[in-house]
């Protein structure tokens, strides 16, 4: 629901056949899988123990000499066998799932990208132009009152405007044409240092624009960018170490930026060779070794020189600071490759003992645990993850902060569960704050 939520835009007024639909259905639902089974576990771990305490069988089983750990125990091998299926689709379906469906996506948001232009709303997803629409009919391809903006980074950007147009993408789905109808083009010539610049207009009754949708394919960025969710762990080891090892190439590249706009770098150990010597009278002021006719020419350079500089440093900043989160994002997704798989076991942990404490079945009081447990599970996740993702933690500690929170939970329940622990017998807790309460009416009568 929450894709549909997101790409719902994407989706509506396609065309889409019913077996793309499906596919698209099907490739979400298989990337759901790792996050579902831990809840499935969950739940149906409480309600199964919930049953057999409800029916008195835990007691017969613990009567008979048998204890709760020992009873578990074949549950939990199937729990670790569930852990090791997840772990192999997460590592192995996955991966090819999510890339099928980044395709998928790609081929119904070109199949007909005028669904994207709105009436009287400026459409910029196309790399160097801005379309706006007057009217569109309801078939998304013929429209009216169209204005491009082409930006050609000159004096002014072109622009066209025409009374009736008709979009299509071309056969091989790369490039989107555009046919419009009696029309102007407005184009300005120049140099971009003077306002002397020829003006022309040129009238069209057709006029055949194409546009190229490389903006739209996934390999528009660099490497580093591309979704690590569709790498295999190895694939993200290999990957990992690769931004890793980086370090001494951005030292290297800062050392010759630096070197090449500061030329006293290159000289930097020359005052060893004066270290002997003494008596070496100092400057007052270094504006009296510059002639006054070369004083405002020599800081206008050093301002060159150093605005150059700023903006050599500020690209390696950025580029650097893309390789850390590009190393974060594929740490994330390595440890999510064991911590969905983990989580199987930690939420068994947890509802096989809260099953038999509460000892109630059915889909009550196990549905409304169930899903409170896997919502604490599912915000500690994210929040770890968010973590990472921002740098204020390390990787590790953000997507196992879920798991180490849970596990002395599971544990403390696992105890309970063996002394048959009245943990959620309102009885019990009426019993135990009777005191308190009989201790509070004697107060405030006196």
């Amino acid at each position: 629901m929450q894709f549909f939520w997101l790409y719902i835009d994407d989706l509506v007024g396609k065309g889409l056949d019913l077996f793309t639909i499906l596919e698209l259905v099907g490739l979400v639902s298989v990337s759901t899988f790792t996050t579902a089974l831990p809840l499935a576990l969950l739940f149906s771990s409480i309600m199964t123990f919930g049953n057999l305490g409800e029916s008195f069988e835990l007691i017969a089983i613990k009567a008979a000499g048998i204890p709760l750990i020992r009873f578990m125990r074949p549950l939990f091998l199937f729990t670790i066998f569930l852990a090791g299926i997840a772990f192999l689709f997460s590592n192995n379906i996955i991966p090819v799932t999510q890339m099928k469906l980044t395709n998928l996506k790609y081929e119904i948001i070109v199949a007909k990208p005028a669904i994207d232009l709105k009436e009287g709303i400026f459409y910029d997803k196309i790399d160097g132009y801005v379309i706006k629409l007057g009217k569109k009919e309801s078939n998304d391809s013929v429209m009216h009152n169209i204005t491009i903006f082409e930006k050609r980074f000159g004096l002014q950007d072109n622009l066209i405007m025409a009374e009736s147009g008709v979009m299509r993408v071309s056969t091989n789905k790369k490039f989107l044409e555009f046919v419009m109808y009696n029309g102007w083009r407005y184009q300005e010539r120049g140099a971009r240092s003077t306002t002397n610049t020829e003006f022309t207009r040129l009238y069209f009754k057709e006029y055949k624009k194409i546009f190229d949708l490389k903006s739209f394919q996934m390999n528009k960025s660099s490497d580093i960018l591309y979704d690590p969710k569709m790498l295999s762990v190895r694939q993200l080891s290999k990957a990992m170490d690769s931004l890793q090892n980086k370090d001494a190439y951005f030292i290297k590249k800062t050392n010759a930026d630096v070197a090449s706009y500061l030329k006293f770098m290159n000289f930097k150990d020359s005052g060893q060779l004066f270290a002997a010597k003494k008596n070496i009278t100092p400057l007052k002021s270094f504006d009296k070794l510059i002639p006054d006719s070369l004083i405002s020419s020599i800081q206008l350079t050093s301002g060159y020189q150093f605005s150059s500089l700023l903006y050599n440093l500020t690209a390696i900043s950025d580029t650097y600071k893309e390789n850390k989160k590009a190393s974060s994002l594929h740490g994330i997704e390595w440890h999510r490759k064991f911590t969905l798989s983990f989580a199987c076991f930690v939420l068994f942990l947890i509802g096989a003992p809260l099953g038999s404490i509460i000892r109630k079945g059915g889909l009550g009081t196990p549905l409304v645990l169930a899903i409170i447990f896997f919502v604490l599970f599912f915000l500690l996740n994210n929040f770890g993850e968010k973590l990472a993702k921002s740098g204020q933690w390390d990787v590790f500690s953000g997507m196992w902060m879920s798991s180490i929170i849970l596990i002395p939970v599971g544990l403390f329940l696992t105890y309970k569960a063996m002394r048959d622990s009245q943990l959620f017998n309102q009885e019990f807790y009426y019993r135990l704050l009777q005191p308190i309460k009989v201790t509070l009416q004697k107060y405030f009568k006196k």
